[in-house]
């Protein structure tokens, strides 16, 4: 019930008192700012990894070649393994319960032409389902189709940036441009979300790449996509047999570490993901280290300040105040100096989570942010122990005799 008296006392009291006020508030308004500035850091550290992870599929396994180290089944040292377009249908023929979808890449550089603007970009030899792997984002236009492949089309995807470097405002699609001497027609344009460096290369049919290589059929990179609704194990499993599966077919020695390099993408997401919600929870053991001294800095102060009342109390007693009503009264003062402080704390910290952004991205935090849920609930913590902080003391206050009370000095 609204005791309007009752909120006046506690105003003229806090006005009265305003160092003691002020201590009281600010105690509780840097713990909860600290506690939500450390969380939003940790939320930063922990979307670094996301994002790093994100721009392409979780769910593949990229396998390399590479040069022998150890002699095998009479090879010598130092061989060059190279993958081929059998290997890539071998795998898919030899795992069809773990694989989802396979695509290739080829590795090219070269001067890119149009008109009166040229540069120098990546030109990546690949297939359709290379757009799922890199989860890349199609601007306008189109992706690689099944038919570019089969009919070696020269046809070609550029990103945004090299659309914007050699076409400025004009649109690229259904011109022209030449690709390390050869015609090609762009059929799409990408946006992806790795960034510059990204947007800055050219996909086009693997096929036609190694027609114009020579007729060849060798490739840089094989990337498995393994069934999304495998677990984890699994998944390890997978990658174990499949990397055994791969040195058998190369004739590469089982300890061979250089012939043949396989990277679980899924490993590395987790395990980093693992990394980062532990720094996030060892930065969030700090924020409620920094949390729980401002609930003690608040019952010191609380204890302090019921002990400089107790004259003040003892006369309330003397004129019939009840030992209910004085525990009232400095609970509903504690409160809302809790509850003010806690809110502006709360802003504070959040003001600055949005103030910084992206601007410690250097540093690998990005976009630190603190949910509400959570940001809420430290500050309700707050308040209950605020309350309980100024609870104890005042029950034990008002315990006393008015004639003891009198007495304090």
């Amino acid at each position: 019930m609204f005791d309007r008296d009752r909120w006046e006392e506690i105003f003229q009291t806090i006005a009265k008192n305003r160092l003691r006020t002020f201590l009281s508030g600010f105690t509780v308004a840097l713990g909860i700012f600290i506690f939500v500035i450390l969380f939003g850091l940790g939320n930063g550290l922990k979307n670094t990894f996301q994002e790093f992870f994100l721009d392409d599929a979780t769910n593949i396994i990229r396998l390399y070649p590479g040069n022998t180290s150890k002699p095998y089944k009479g090879y010598k040292t130092g061989r060059n393994i190279q993958f081929t377009n059998e290997d890539v249908e071998a795998i898919e023929k030899a795992f069809p319960q773990y694989v989802d979808y396979l695509t290739v890449r080829i590795y090219r550089n070269g001067e890119v032409r149009y008109g009166t603007h040229s540069n120098s970009y990546s030109v990546r030899g690949t297939s359709p389902e290379h757009l799922f792997a890199e989860n890349t984002i199609i601007m306008k236009g189109r992706y690689l189709n099944y038919s570019d492949i089969a009919n070696a089309e020269k046809h070609a995807v550029i990103g945004r940036l090299v659309e914007k470097d050699l076409f400025e405002e004009e649109d690229a699609i259904g011109k022209y441009i030449r690709i390390r001497g050869s015609t090609f027609k762009v059929i799409g344009v990408f946006q992806d979300q790795a960034g510059d460096n990204e947007e800055r290369n050219i996909y086009a049919p693997y096929s036609t790449v190694q027609l114009l290589d020579g007729g060849h059929e060798y490739v840089d990179q094989i990337i498995v996509a393994f069934k999304p609704t495998l677990s984890y194990g699994t998944v390890l499993m997978f990658a174990e047999e499949l990397n055994k599966y791969m040195r058998e077919r190369l004739i590469i020695h089982p300890d061979d570490n250089g012939g043949i390099y396989l990277r679980n993408v899924a490993k590395d997401y987790q395990q980093n993901q693992q990394f980062a919600t532990v720094l996030q929870i060892i930065v969030s053991f700090v924020g409620l280290g920094t949390l729980i001294a401002g609930i003690i800095g608040i019952s010191n102060i609380m204890v302090f300040v019921i002990k400089e009342r107790t004259k003040e109390l003892g006369i309330r007693k003397a004129l019939g105040a009840t030992p209910s009503s004085i525990i009232g009264m400095v609970l509903q003062e504690s409160i809302l100096i809790t509850i003010v402080s806690g809110y502006l704390g709360l802003m504070a910290g959040v003001g600055v989570l949005s103030w910084v952004g992206d601007t410690l991205k250097p540093y690998f935090i990005r976009n630190p942010e603190i949910d509400l849920g959570t940001a809420l609930g430290a500050t309700i913590i707050l308040i209950i122990c605020g309350g309980i902080a100024g609870y104890i003391p005042a029950r034990r206050a008002a315990k006393i005799k008015p004639i003891v009370a009198l007495r304090d000095e």
